[in-house]
């Protein structure tokens, strides 16, 4: 997969984190740079001030990413956005099957009372979430699923010690990066 970046320095600070990837095939994806931007209505907008503050939005049908301008300041949130962002389009690539084995570990983790996630997309949704929405797999809980396997990614490929966001148990965490890659790993993906 390779990505238009319409920022030099942005496209300078993420191809070290491109190089080291899993390598996807696909079609290329934009990335842009807005300001202020907004979740409204299952749209992101820039400085109009309606919605809740973002730092990214993915519109996958358009293979289209655009990232808070502010990110640019701040290598490490930066990559950590990115790479949640890019996982979006592997997530609707996955297929049902591997969705599902990344589905079950939330499922042992919930079982075992697991708390904390790994960023507030996924944290957020969970602390929403009842028995039934797991259960008989809402829309909410297969959305969380797929915020925290974002979320995952994001934690794994950052290469950072450490972030207020990821609150998860260390042993949770080794658990989903050996789901992760076992998930990615299982053949040719094209996203």
């Amino acid at each position: 997969m390779t990505f238009r970046i319409r920022d030099q320095r942005a496209s300078a600070m993420l191809r070290p984190l491109i190089r080291r990837m899993p390598a996807f095939d696909g079609e290329p994806i934009a990335v842009s740079f807005l300001p202020e931007l907004t979740a409204h209505r299952d749209k992101i907008l820039s400085g109009d001030g309606r919605g809740v503050p973002v730092h990214a939005g993915t519109h996958l049908r358009r293979r289209e990413m655009v990232l808070e301008t502010d990110l640019l300041g701040n290598r490490s949130e930066l990559i950590r956005i990115f790479v949640h962002e890019v996982h979006h389009y592997v997530w609707a690539r996955l297929g049902r099957l591997r969705r599902h084995k990344y589905e079950e570990l939330l499922h042992e983790e919930m079982q075992a009372s697991a708390r904390g996630e790994l960023g507030w997309p996924a944290e957020s949704l969970k602390k929403r979430l009842t028995p039934e929405d797991r259960s008989d797999r809402t829309r909410l809980w297969r959305d969380y699923v797929c915020e925290s396997f974002c979320d995952t990614a994001a934690w794994m490929y950052s290469r950072k010690g450490s972030h207020a966001e990821w609150t998860l148990a260390e042993t949770h965490r080794k658990r989903r990066a050996q789901r992760l890659h076992l998930i990615l790993e299982e053949g040719e993906l094209r996203v």
